[in-house]
């Protein structure tokens, strides 16, 4: 069974800075981890090679010149993948997700899958809409909100996501794209023989060319900014009779109109 865990290579959030100016992000000197939604989908490939042989781990990824870095192939590779297929292309620098699903579906479909597995969401955009895109263009079922793993055969998967008031099981049929949440394990840190070997292990990079697809075009637009920073009032109200809790909420009223 081949298994193909999506990720994304996002900038650190500790290294964004914010241009005050316009409250724009500043990337430029943010360094890129892999998003922590993924590492949850790539530890339950992981979980699924401890109850099933035979299972080829492969670690796939679409996005511009922070997928050619070596440190950071040799991260994902660590963590337990047999193999790495990285999409590369100046045109996922910074792309949407239309543009990462179709990008995907193509080179899940060029490598071979039964299973995709991805994070819920992303730790930059957190769109929550790629995988169910993916599912989408292969024409394959897709759910999103896993946060079980109950069983997998040769020939489907059995799932569960909670609900607001109750439990959903679903059993479905390989192959199919399955999104998990946070709640389903805590990803392991890499063994230093871990790290070792993953210098080892296969990557092939691939272009749009190899897919055999041209420019895609986004089907939205999209602008990240920081919250424009509100003056404090430093309003201070003493005493906790009846005409302060008045005071406090004529106060609250104002600021929530």
């Amino acid at each position: 069974m081949n298994i193909i865990t999506c990720y994304k290579s996002v900038p650190d959030e500790q290294d964004i800075t914010v241009n005050s100016a316009d409250g724009s992000l500043d990337f430029s000197r943010a360094n890129t981890k892999i998003s922590q939604y993924d590492l949850n989908a790539i530890e339950v490939a992981n979980q699924l090679r401890a109850q099933l042989d035979g299972i080829q781990i492969t670690a796939m990824s679409v996005g511009g010149k922070a997928l050619t870095n070596a440190k950071a192939r040799k991260d994902v590779l660590s963590r337990g993948a047999d193999d790495l297929v990285v999409v590369v292309d100046d045109q996922f620098e910074a792309s949407l997700p239309y543009q990462t699903a179709v990008a995907l579906a193509a080179a899940a479909t060029k490598k071979g899958y039964d299973l995709i597995l991805c994070g819920d969401g992303s730790a930059d955009l957190s769109s929550q809409q790629v995988s169910l895109l993916v599912g989408e263009i292969l024409n394959i079922p897709a759910i999103n909100g896993i946060n079980k793993i109950v069983s997998l055969s040769n020939d489907s998967i059995t799932v569960e996501r909670e609900l607001e008031n109750e439990i959903e099981t679903l059993t479905i049929p390989l192959p199919a794209v399955i999104a998990v949440s946070t709640d389903i394990n805590t990803p392991q840190i890499p063994s230093m023989k871990a790290i070792l070997g993953a210098a080892k292990k296969p990557v092939q990079q691939w272009s749009v060319a190899d897919l055999g697809l041209d420019a895609i075009a986004a089907r939205s637009e999209q602008k990240v900014a920081a919250p424009k920073q509100k003056v404090r009032q430093r309003i201070i109200i003493e005493g906790d009779g009846d005409d302060q809790i008045a005071e406090l909420a004529e106060h609250l009223r104002k600021i929530l109109k």
